[in-house]
């Protein structure tokens, strides 16, 4: 709880800029002092809004493709690749000045160290947060502080230019009450004035009630824009960070909502090719519409630990992310960068992390190719910094552009990977447990058929050859190692719809529904051996629910978390999990349509935040005046059947508990369970609620049955042999029936007949490998522009990795596959497989 209070404090003292339009009239910067992208503190007023809108006529759900061109946003093509460079932000809290850290000699002093110590390796942007300006002038534009920058903050931008450097600053959504009244004339339209910009009736305009939302639907707003930007480009700024952008800073239920205001500073800044990055904690929901209007967005809270004068930042900040990278990385690419916000690693004790932490915070932001840009004072870099922030192949795998996935999340010791342009893998293995682990990357996981060599990217080293997998021995714990892993020649590579090469035309959606997720499912029989007839089997309901305990393996915890047992209290199992960090969190990847959290209840608890799939969607309240066991504090039910993704992070109270999780899915066996008596041997039978074709395997404790001696398929009714069952001891017993699914559970889906979506490779041939089902008709399939074939998507029954076309013989080279949705109420597209090279 200290170092949250001292959080609060830090935030209370830095200057919120209050951008252009919102800085009161006649305050001076020290007077308009406000908090920066942090959460809220516990207990803290709630922002009051006037009112609760919704704008849906700029609404863009994250799911929904709409261009196979991706726009590169307002920076243009200055934003094909993740910017990398230097923000004033984390030095400003640490050094508990944060509204005159920036002056002029400490931003001069940080420009001319970046030129000598990291810009030969592509640094290059200085950005100056909060507390820059000093108030407006008489068109209510912002103006610099003449106290930071006493020579003028000209000086200080051309001084970053001439090193060859580009400039930022920041800003925030809406307009001050005292503008309003101020009522200033429009620079270049005198027939606008300020006070008639905000929105009526009044709504709040930013996370922190600085202003009042903006009237977009006036022209004069966008005047009054365009005239800000103007001026800031006159300067010279390249790029602008604007912050408290809703929805998102904590704020995600679309009763504060700046997205209109969002793309008036676009086009305002599209015009003059300058950079937008929006923070903080974007919401997800709307991942495609930010990415429509910026080139950059914030996903989590502020990497800072805020201990002034301690650390920069610390590991849970870093830890945290994963799950969020995780949520985020299929939103990424040319033009719209996921951001983690700073890469704090290079001062050594100042960073607040072991070498081993810096170098796996590191690797995270290269692999997830976000902005690569740190927070350190660089004039004070130690030597492992500088080793960690100028390794080449480092950098060239964040400046790759290829956002890594995980392999599974259901752990903490995770594989990531992403595919690159010349079919060359990038592997991360990060060890986020508390003990040293060998961890393993299996080439078939990451959509690799083939042998392959091995390069280890921080030590510039090669390893040999692999045949089908990779073993990094003793990863320390926080630790991480950081792989190139290239196939052999004539290896198979397997991409997924979601993966950057494939570009959609048209209207597509990922998933939505129209997936079908691989799941596995028990029949329970309840062996006896009495004479007695077996217990009757009770027919399914359609939904079975899974009772999780809080030590359950697939939950995964991220900080700094304990188990107590034996509790005496009432609670499942009499165990839970608890932790006192803020900002720690679990989180759990099922398959189903709703899932619960359970917990005490007690005064020492306090708020927790509920993801589902990535988006907020409650803010749990878990105090009591008194205690209470296995409380249900958050359900959800009206889930899509398929892949999600639940996460709770603790936000306020001294203690958050985890004791169960509770998941409903699809019953797949009808009935569920059977009994089988070894005095009165029969077979046991159950029915399967998929396609005979799509049943996998069933198992027994991990040793698969063999089909046709310990069990029969015939049509959807699956018999479990006598002479098998009879080999059970007495007790119950679990056969795990496994079903296939999409690949990687996911699939693209389009509605229009036109809508089409390319795939370029370089290779000797293509596979198309996706769905089959009776809503589906035909599509055209294209190899170089060249119409080769007519294919029927058709069948009686869903049905999933059916490959539906294949093209070998190919010269060696680059070649692009395009297919075209012709009929049908619906087009899936699913796998892609390709040969790489001869």
């Amino acid at each position: 709880m200290a170092r949250f209070l001292r959080n609060k404090v830090a935030r209370g003292v830095l200057v919120g800029v209050l951008a252009a339009a919102v800085l009161p009239v006649g305050l001076t910067a020290s007077a308009a002092q406000g908090p920066h992208g942090t959460p809220p503190a516990p207990g803290a007023a709630k922002a009051d809004t006037t009112t609760s809108t919704t704008n849906s006529s700029i609404s863009m759900p994250a799911n929904v493709i709409t261009t196979g061109s991706p726009s590169l946003g307002p920076a243009g093509a200055a934003a094909a690749k993740p910017y990398m460079g230097w923000s004033s932000y984390s030095m400003q809290v640490y050094s508990n000045d944060g509204g005159n850290w920036i002056n002029a000699a400490q931003i001069i002093a940080q420009s001319d160290a970046m030129h000598q110590k990291l810009q030969p390796y592509g640094y290059k942007n200085i950005n100056i947060d909060a507390a820059w300006n000093g108030g407006t002038d008489e068109y209510g534009r912002p103006v610099p502080s003449t106290k930071l920058y006493p020579n003028g903050f000209q000086a200080v931008i051309d001084h970053i230019h001439a090193n060859g450097q580009k400039v930022g600053i920041y800003s925030i959504p809406g307009i001050s009450k005292e503008m309003l009244d101020a009522n200033l004339p429009v620079y270049g339209h005198p027939e606008c004035r300020t006070g008639s910009l905000a929105k009526q009736p009044l709504q709040q305009g930013d996370y922190w009630g600085f202003g009042y939302r903006v009237d977009m639907a006036n022209p004069c707003a966008q005047k009054y824009i365009d005239s800000i930007v103007d001026l800031m480009a006159s300067w010279g700024i390249d790029f602008l960070k604007f912050d408290s952008v809703t929805p998102g800073s904590g704020k995600n239920d679309l009763s504060l909502d700046a997205r209109d205001e969002v793309k008036g500073w676009s086009q305002a800044l599209a015009r003059h090719k300058i950079w937008l990055e929006l923070s903080w904690a974007l919401d997800i929901n709307y991942a495609d519409y930010w990415k429509s209007v910026a080139n950059g967005w914030r996903v989590d809270w502020d990497v800072e630990c805020y201990c002034p004068g301690e650390a920069l930042t610390a590991w849970p900040n870093i830890s945290r992310l994963f799950p969020k990278a995780a949520d985020w990385w299929r939103h990424a690419g040319p033009g719209g960068w996921n951001d983690f916000d700073s890469l704090n690693v290079g001062n050594g004790t100042m960073d607040g992390m072991t070498k081993d932490e810096r170098r796996t915070a590191a690797t995270l932001w290269a692999v997830s190719a976000v902005p690569f840009y740190i927070g350190n004072d660089m004039t004070k870099l130690d030597q492992y910094g500088v080793e960690l922030l100028t390794n080449p192949e480092v950098i060239g795998v964040n400046q790759a552009g290829r956002p890594a996935q995980p392999v599974s999340t259901k752990t903490n010791r995770q594989v990531w990977y992403s595919l690159n342009a010349d079919s060359s893998y990038t592997v991360a293995m990060f060890n986020l447990g508390t003990t040293e682990a060998n961890m393993t990357a299996n080439f078939a996981d990451l959509g690799l058929d083939s042998p392959a060599t091995v390069r280890d990217l921080w030590a510039r080293k090669d390893l040999g050859q692999a045949t089908t997998s990779y073993t990094a021995a003793v990863v320390p714990p926080h630790g991480v190692r950081l792989f190139k892993v290239t196939p052999n020649k004539k290896g198979a590579i397997r991409v997924n719809d979601d993966d950057l090469r494939v570009a959609y035309q048209g209207a597509w959606q990922r998933n939505g529904n129209n997936e079908v997720p691989a799941v596995s499912e028990p029949l329970a029989v309840t062996v006896t051996d009495s004479g007695a007839q077996a217990p009757q089997a009770a027919a399914t309901s359609g939904v079975r629910t899974v009772e999780l305990n809080n030590d359950d393996p697939g939950i995964v915890y991220t900080g700094s978390w304990s188990r107590s047992t034996g509790r005496g209290l009432g609670d499942y199992q009499d165990d839970v999990q608890y932790t006192e960090g803020n900002g720690d969190a679990f989180s759990y990847s099922f398959v189903g349509n709703g899932v619960d959290y359970i917990t005490e209840k007690d005064t020492s608890q306090g708020e927790v935040e509920i993801y589902v799939d990535g988006a907020l969607k409650a803010t749990v309240d878990t105090h009591a005046d008194s205690r209470s066991a296995q409380q249900l504090v958050y359900s959800i039910s009206d889930l899509p059947n398929g892949s999600h993704t639940i996460r709770g992070v603790k936000k306020s109270g001294q203690f958050m508990l985890v004791d169960k999780l509770v998941v409903r899915q699809e019953s797949l066996l009808n009935p569920g369970t059977a009994g089988f008596d070894k005095a009165a041997q029969a077979d046991v039978t159950t029915e399967i609620g998929r396609d005979p074709g799509e049943l996998v395997s069933i198992a027994n404790a991990g040793k698969v049955l063999v089909k046709g001696t310990d069990y029969t398929l015939a049509g959807k009714v699956v018999t479990i042999k006598k002479a098998y069952l009879a080999t059970q001891p007495v007790g119950s017993t679990k056969l795990d029936f496994s079903f296939r699914g999409d690949y990687r559970d996911d699939v693209h889906a389009a509605t229009v007949n036109g809508a089409a979506f390319e795939f370029a490779f370089k290779g000797t041939g293509v596979d198309w490998v996706t769905a089959l089902a009776p809503d589906q008709g035909e599509a055209d399939v294209f190899i170089d522009n060249v119409l080769v074939r007519r294919v029927n998507l058709s069948n009686p029954v869903r049905v999933t990795n059916r490959q539906v076309f294949t093209q070998a013989g190919l010269k060696d080279g680059n070649h692009t596959l395009k297919v075209v949705k012709v009929s049908g109420d619906v087009l899936r597209t699913d796998q892609l497989r390709y040969t790489f090279g001869k």
